[in-house]
């Protein structure tokens, strides 16, 4: 079983953040694949399913993104998982709006949600990235993070979410530079 954490924030008000894009990954992606309904375990909401040969849960902690790693931790500890199992889903400031990234390990780059899943369980896990650009000043970080998505930004955020979601046996598959090159396709057809 993969555990794939799509990071964001609960609560309505925080629905359509772009820091709520892991959440927008997950809930595209059981809807996709028809997954089960959503419930909650491991502080978190969880659907579970198939992608292709492969078994996912998905889930999307509850805990506010500082405290992610207590819910994958829990759930990675549950199953008896290694830390390979899991893949974060994650905003990304240094990627362009809308651009697409698979990698292990590396930096947290300032994300809370990244730091609190590297300290509980270390920074060897898989990441899903997904660009949402950067505001242009230091100053502006924050409140461009915890903004809404533009009006303008709406269709080529479906597009990507229906993308990612329509490529994702490729991630579980853990083919990551054909679904990063197949996500990419997609979107520039």
């Amino acid at each position: 079983m993969q555990i794939w954490a799509g990071l964001g924030n609960p609560g309505t008000q925080y629905a359509l953040h772009r820091h709520n894009v892991g959440f927008m990954v997950a809930d595209t992606i059981a809807a996709t694949y028809d997954f089960s309904p959503w419930t909650k375990k491991f502080r978190a909401l969880v659907s579970e399913g198939r992608i292709g040969r492969n078994r996912v849960m998905l889930l999307k902690p509850q805990t506010y993104m500082n405290d992610s790693g207590d819910s994958v931790q829990a759930a990675l500890h549950f199953f008896k998982l290694p830390i390979d199992a899991l893949t974060a889903i994650h905003d990304e400031l240094d990627l362009a709006p809308m651009k697409v990234k698979v990698r292990t390990g590396g930096g947290l780059a300032g994300h809370n949600g990244l730091r609190s899943i590297d300290a509980a369980m270390g920074p060897d896990f898989r990441r899903l990235r997904i660009g949402i650009g950067h505001p242009g000043n230091k100053d502006r970080v924050t409140g461009y993070v915890l903004g809404n998505y533009a009006k303008s930004e709406m269709e080529p955020l479906s597009d990507l979410l229906g993308a990612v979601a329509a490529e994702a046996e490729w991630l579980a598959d853990r083919d990551d530079v054909r679904f990063m090159n197949d996500v990419a396709l997609r979107l520039h057809q």
